[in-house]
């Protein structure tokens, strides 16, 4: 077992590294691990994902795979702390953690039995309002160290754990463990805080070579210095237009829980296509190109028209109108209706979609408004949310959880960069997920 460490970071040869592997599938959980081994890390994670479909099966594979390795069953043990301690260390976990919301008899219990067979007792913090009063409570009930831990959920809307992290330092003797979408820019700032046990997911596990990867955050952590990446980072309200270009709109429903795709509304563009931007709505009626015009005047550079013409196959926009919208800056219009003049419109480079495409406009009689919540392509949509199409079609993201789905539309498109350098590798999409193993039961 590695050494407990001193109560502040320690040396850096002291601070370890803990892989968190978080598949649904034991078999590329254990592709991982092994390669995050071969790349220097001391501690590997089975994480609640790949328990809760596995089994300690997933632990008894990991001991015996990986040989001279700690292995920690993320149980999040929240009753019988007993009994599931009893269960991961005799499949062969060395750490176990249970929740430290549990009750204190579930946390003595399960020190009391983490002593009988040989393993440590980690508490994980998450979902604790009072943070540095628990962590000195299970101290005081002989838990090897605690973990400030951001769940994944929690670092969709940006949250971090350093400061966090700082303040329980302080507080207890005992190691303190971060996790929390760390990778080599992130965790030296941790170590720096007062962690000596350093838990990363994501930054490897979805890395092409997770060996690599690994090997890049011991180097950071090793030097104390941020390295940068290009993935594995979470964006802030001022980013996003950064993190919807990276990801794609299939990535974007995803994440949004298959929701917000427009439907019938294609790209007269010609690909590859990005647009992105926050939506000035326009509501009309078939071949009114009034307000959808007037709308110009009103969307500012980087914005994006979105007319509900009612699917009416009556032009409501055009090249002169598209023409308006380059010059000023608009990104893109989007018209639950018609367009025409597209082949001016490709070639001037502004980006539309639209329901139809007709060569016939009707006439501006000024019927509708500006700045309603509409209906287009079957979704709501207000001012002020995002609006993202490429070549697949057209999403909308509702403003106040554009952070959120964002940091999830680029978790999506890290996972298919890890499958694809699977598959690339000579697997099959099938294989990889399993999928006969998890087809619906019943």
């Amino acid at each position: 077992m590695p050494r407990q460490g001193s109560r502040k970071t320690g040396s850096r040869d002291e601070i370890v590294l803990q892989v968190a592997v978080d598949t649904t599938t034991l078999k590329r959980g254990l592709q991982i691990a092994r390669e995050a081994a071969a790349g220097g890390a001391q501690w590997l994670e089975v994480g609640t994902p790949l328990l809760k479909s596995e089994g300690m099966e997933a632990v008894r594979a990991f001991k015996k795979a990986l040989k001279g390795k700690v292995i920690v069953a993320d149980m999040k043990t929240a009753d019988v702390g007993g009994a599931e301690v009893e269960l991961a260390a005799k499949a062969g976990a060395g750490v176990v953690h249970v929740l430290g919301s549990a009750h204190d008899e579930t946390i003595r219990d399960a020190v009391r039995a983490g002593r009988k067979y040989g393993c440590w007792i980690a508490i994980d913090l998450m979902g604790i309002g009072d943070k540095v009063r628990r962590a000195k409570e299970v101290e005081a009930m002989g838990v090897h160290h605690v973990s400030v831990h951001v769940g994944v959920d929690e670092q969709m809307v940006g949250l971090s754990p350093v400061k966090m992290v700082r303040r329980v330092a302080e507080a207890v003797s005992i190691p303190v463990a971060a996790a929390g979408g760390l990778n080599p820019e992130t965790a030296p700032a941790v170590t720096k805080a007062g962690a000596t046990i350093i838990i990363v997911g994501g930054a490897i596990t979805k890395a092409e070579d997770p060996k690599a990867a690994t090997e890049k955050i011991l180097k950071a952590l090793k030097t104390g210095k941020a390295l940068p990446t290009e993935l594995f980072r979470k964006y802030a309200q001022s980013e996003l237009v950064e993190a919807f270009t990276l990801a794609s709109t299939p990535n974007i429903t995803d994440a949004n829980h298959r929701k917000g795709a427009m439907k019938g509304i294609r790209p007269v563009n010609h690909g590859p296509l990005k647009m992105v931007g926050r939506a000035v709505t326009v509501r009309t009626v078939n071949g009114d190109w009034a307000k959808p015009v007037e709308a110009i005047d009103v969307a500012k550079p980087g914005e994006v028209i979105v007319i509900d013409a009612q699917g009416g196959e009556t032009a409501v926009w055009g090249e002169l109108a598209s023409w308006s919208c380059k010059r000023k800056g608009v990104a893109g219009v989007v018209i639950d209706g018609a367009i025409r003049d597209v082949p001016d419109i490709r070639a001037m480079g502004f980006l539309a979609f639209a329901r139809h495409v007709v060569p016939d406009a009707g006439e501006p009689k000024g019927h509708g408004e500006i700045g309603a919540e509409i209906v287009c392509g079957g979704q709501t949509v207000r001012g002020g949310d995002w609006v993202v199409g490429d070549d697949s079609g057209v999403v909308v993201v509702p403003q106040e959880r554009a952070v959120e789905i964002a940091n999830r539309a680029v978790n999506v498109f890290e996972t298919e960069n890890r499958l694809r350098e699977e598959i690339r590798r000579g697997s099959t999409l099938s294989k990889q997920l399993e999928l006969e193993k998890w087809e619906k039961v019943g």
